[in-house]
């Protein structure tokens, strides 16, 4: 039973992908639109600097905020700071 559902999820996901390829024609690209005025291309470097550095700069900056803001590491329990206890108890 198992093999039959495992069949029939794969020709689900191999059917829908495969409809999802032949409705998406990059050919279409190709073909500008009526107003389309795309503009100069970004250099390997550009595209680098924008998709890959500037996510991580951004993430180390909100990590660091919230490493430096973070105020849970000064809350002590009051009733423990407070207890002294003498090692030098005579029975």
């Amino acid at each position: 039973m198992d093999k039959k559902n495992a069949l029939r999820a794969g020709a689900l996901a191999s059917g829908t992908t495969l409809m999802m390829l032949l409705m998406s024609s990059p050919a279409l690209a190709l073909t500008r639109d009526d107003g389309d005025d795309p503009g100069q291309g970004l250099s390997v470097m550009e595209t680098l600097a924008l998709y890959v550095i500037a996510p991580i700069v951004i993430f180390a900056v909100i990590t660091g905020l919230v490493m430096v803001l973070d105020k849970s590491h000064k809350k002590k329990d009051p009733t423990s700071s407070n207890i002294t206890t003498k090692a030098d108890a005579t029975a």
